[in-house]
């Protein structure tokens, strides 16, 4: 019997504000344990919160980025459940009035995964265990972030990640957060069922909770289907439950049995006044907005002339992206600056993290100028390629590596003359050539280098080359 997978995805993205929602304490990741905190992020008696106004920025930016609509009036609600990296005993969330709704982000197949709502909370405090005991810092208690719920839209492992990894670089583009899934900014609660194909009722589903890997969601995901499966193929019950991912073992374990909202006794926060967001407000938000991820990949494919494998590589990253753009102005092949980065400077940045932060040495107008030279073909790739290494290891500009006599290359005439020579010199070659064997041409052109010393432009040589050998 054929099932279908059902995945909805509540995600918690930590915003960058300088200070936690209710208080002044710094959002720093890291420090020592309960060192970030004061009385009113550890709820003490006496101590009121005030509302941090950046929140709410920053929650509708993400929103209109999501393309959800805005509610002019919210508030927000505790949310009470006993555990111990929860100081107060309750959570200052939102409930029943969220501030965004009913939004979506399409993916690259047109299909659109909807976007039930944004809401704003407080993060919790963390358990740290270690050799049989329990410790627990509030450090990141109190810490301000948006939790993005879909519709259980989602039915394979592929959308699942292609959600995910968009919802994260929108998020990165609009400067609300540093989405660093290995320090937790963006964590993943992953909601599974499954049903017979073609039903439309959905079947009990499961909750994998705070998931802060790509990696472990999809095998989370793949793993959790298929024991749902063989539990409703042997004729048993799916239980509603939260359990848990173990990457070392790639299975999900049982946690505890899933609460319903009622369990939760969600009532208003009665130490905190509406929250009112004016039209004026959105409309000034939504300008300040930059280009997002798909926006910027339809310029760089239908504007500049890329292939989609290379737009889609130098969005990913968005420094990576606005240093192209830099680097790229003026320039009648576009696709030069692109080949360079994705080449040549990738090698530099080897891991995700490094391609990230895109600590390159040299300023985008530096890498403009190098190509502008291999444009007027004043040099050719190898030299621009050699020089572009030193550029690279140095911080300096093309103009320290290639003088105006290196720039003077080699004339036609004395180009041709050349070429003449290296066929006479390099009869095997062209004989293995004219057999069929296309790297032969490569050592005759290596040898006009050689002769040249990387000042023939390779180009030109293989075309007079070429007309040379075909009257042969």
């Amino acid at each position: 019997m054929s099932y279908e997978l059902v995945v909805g995805l509540e995600t918690h993205v930590e915003l960058s504000t300088n200070t936690k929602i209710f208080c002044q304490c710094t959002t720093e990741f890291g420090g020592e344990p309960n060192s970030h905190c004061c009385p009113i992020c550890l709820g003490m008696p006496g101590t009121l919160p005030k509302l941090n106004k950046k929140v709410v920025e920053y929650a509708v930016k993400a929103g209109l980025a999501t393309n959800c609509k805005i509610r002019n009036l919210s508030k927000m609600d505790r949310k009470n459940y006993v555990y111990p990296d929860l100081p107060k005993a309750y959570q200052v969330t939102q409930f029943d009035k969220p501030i965004c709704e009913d939004g979506y982000i399409t993916l690259s197949s047109g299909k659109s995964i909807r976007i039930n709502r944004i809401h704003i909370e407080e993060d919790a405090g963390k358990l740290i265990h270690e050799r049989g005991d329990t410790y627990i810092d509030y450090n990141r208690g109190g810490v301000p972030l948006v939790e993005i719920v879909t519709d259980p839209d989602i039915r394979t492992v592929d959308e699942a990640v292609e959600y995910i990894e968009q919802l994260r670089l929108i998020m990165k583009y609009i400067g609300v957060s540093d989405v660093k899934m290995q320090e937790g900014s963006l964590r993943c609660d992953v909601n599974i069922s499954v049903r017979k194909k073609g039903e439309e009722k959905f079947g009990t589903r499961t909750e994998i909770k705070n998931m802060n890997s790509v990696n472990f969601i999809a095998k989370a995901i793949a793993y959790e289907f298929e024991r749902q499966v063989d539990i409703l193929e042997s004729g048993g019950e799916i239980h509603q439950e939260t359990r848990r991912y173990d990457s070392d073992l790639n299975i999900t374990e049982s946690m505890r049995s899933k609460e319903d909202a009622e369990d939760y006794r969600y009532f208003r926060e009665p130490d905190l006044v509406n929250i009112y967001v004016s039209e004026e407000e959105i409309k000034k938000y939504k300008a300040e907005l930059p280009q997002l991820p798909h926006e910027k990949l339809n310029i760089f494919i239908n504007e500049y002339g890329l292939p989609k494998d290379d737009a889609e590589l130098l969005i990913k990253y968005k420094k990576v992206a606005e240093y192209y753009e830099e680097a790229s102005k003026n320039l009648k092949n576009k696709k030069l600056a692109s080949n360079y980065i994705l080449g040549q400077i990738y090698r530099k940045f080897p891991t995700d993290s490094e391609k990230e932060e895109f600590n390159i040495s040299i300023p985008p107008k530096y890498l403009n100028d190098l190509i502008q030279l291999v444009e007027s073909r004043k040099i050719n790739s190898s030299m621009a390629s050699n020089a572009l290494e030193k550029m690279l290891d140095s911080g300096k500009a093309v103009t320290e590596f290639i003088s105006e006599k290196d720039m003077e290359g080699i004339d036609e005439n004395t180009l041709r003359e050349l070429c003449i020579k290296a066929v006479n010199e390099n009869q095997k070659a062209v004989e293995s050539y004219l057999g069929g064997k296309e790297k032969a041409f490569k050592s005759i052109i290596g040898y006009i280098m050689r002769e040249t010393k990387g000042k023939a432009d390779p180009i030109k040589a293989t075309e007079i080359i070429k007309e040379i050998i075909g009257k042969i």
